[in-house]
């Protein structure tokens, strides 16, 4: 049976491997983030849109720790004070969800081959086997599935793995992720499966909803290349898995499923090179003091100190994607921090990180004021605050003109 464990990013990277074994080391790392946690606290799953929205903004190191350890932020969020909007789908969603995905699935998964084989051709789909992928815990069941993967390789007919387990290690810390589904081709080829509950309305679903399963998915295929690469069969991992991936839902307004392939190579790519920027987490759980816990039962200013000690890289983006947005959002304004007005605007603004000391925002309160200020369009040149923008929108202009005298534009 092949090994499930990953390797870790920064082994491929090149760098040197630890002295302590994989499997101690690996042991002190759950001990740890399980003291963190809190002795009662049961861990939250890190699953693929945690770890896309991490992917996202891999300069937070709040949230890589929060969700390496598996603390329920939302209720952190509660206990500090600033509880977090609903996150998440209602009951009543995800119920229609689980029954379109069923219809999806029945008949051994017929109706989803049909779809596949339309977009993508090849041989016809026949009678698909399903293999049972039971096993104990989610590592048992990680393995399991890299066995699957490769019996159904090698058997060159049609496969279904029904909610597969696939293994990915996250800045130290491994992650357990399950898509809907993972078809086998006759070919070899791999094909990951989305079923969402949004319709495709006239062949066409809502942009937004679709980029957001593309995110997600992007977080699947990159595990599939890792269960790939351990099989060290050919082709190699970037051919056994195909980049685009079935996306199913519902058809116009009714219940009938249609499917499309999305290309995810663009978001595969980000995702890769954003999980790869991650800091180790024993590295952040290495800073802070001793004794240091998020449990919920610890008095909320001791809370508020534990949370506040591990640096945090707010955005407004944060605001859809995490239930501490509300919390960071108050310490960013707090310090003037120029993040707080978006990414778009911390790169127009070059090193500058925060107004501090400088007067503040000298009254400009939105994206745009402040970009006309930078720009010279707007402002009172003799404010320090306008005058800092200035500077550091001239700094960023003349290194990009540096850059593309060099034959590579900065972004």
């Amino acid at each position: 049976m092949p090994d499930a464990r990953l390797p870790r990013v920064s082994e491929s990277q090149g760098s040197a491997r630890p002295t302590t074994p994989p499997r101690e080391r690996t042991t002190a790392i759950r001990q740890r983030l399980a003291e963190l946690r809190g002795p009662t606290a049961v861990p939250r799953p890190l699953d693929a849109r945690a770890l896309a929205a991490l992917a996202a903004n891999p300069g937070c190191r709040r949230r890589a720790l929060l969700d390496g350890a598996g603390v329920d932020k939302g209720a952190l969020a509660e206990a500090l004070g600033s509880p977090s909007a609903a996150f998440g789908q209602s009951q009543f969603a995800i119920a229609r969800g689980n029954t379109f995905e069923s219809r999806v699935k029945s008949d051994g998964g017929t109706e989803l081959l049909r779809l596949l084989h339309e977009h993508t051709g090849g041989e016809a789909p026949k009678d698909a086997a399903v293999p049972d992928l039971a096993a104990a815990g989610p590592e048992g069941r990680a393995a399991r599935t890299a066995l699957a993967l490769r019996e159904a390789t090698a058997a060159g007919g049609w496969t279904l793995l029904d909610h597969p387990m696939l293994a990915l290690e996250v800045a130290g810390s491994p992650a357990y992720l399950e898509p809907d589904a993972v078809v086998v081709a006759p070919d070899g080829r791999w094909t990951v499966v989305e079923i969402k509950s949004f319709p495709m309305i006239d062949a066409a679903a809502d942009p937004s909803k679709v980029g957001a399963a593309a995110r997600q998915a992007a977080v699947y295929v990159l595990a599939l290349e890792r269960v790939a690469g351990l099989l060290g069969d050919t082709p190699g991992p970037a051919d056994r898995v195909a980049h685009s991936v079935l996306l199913v839902c519902p058809k116009d307004f009714s219940n009938l499923p249609t499917a499309s392939l999305v290309d995810v190579r663009k978001q595969l790519s980000v995702t890769r090179r954003q999980l790869a920027r991650l800091t180790r987490i024993e590295e952040i759980a290495d800073a802070l003091a001793p004794g240091a816990s998020f449990a919920l039962d610890r008095p909320a200013p001791e809370l508020t100190e534990t949370v506040e000690s591990v640096p945090a890289a707010y955005a407004p983006e944060c605001l859809a994607a995490c239930e501490l947005a509300f919390h960071c959002r108050d310490r960013a304004r707090a310090v003037d921090a120029v993040t707080a007005l978006g990414r778009g605007l911390r790169a127009e603004l070059g090193g500058l990180g925060g107004l501090g000391g400088l007067g503040g925002l000298g009254g400009l309160t939105s994206v745009g004021a402040v970009l006309d200020a930078a720009r010279g369009r707007a402002g009172d040149p003799s404010d320090p605050a306008v005058a800092a923008l200035r500077r550091a929108a001239a700094l960023r202009a003349e290194a990009l003109e540096g850059a593309a005298a060099g034959g590579a534009v900065c972004r």
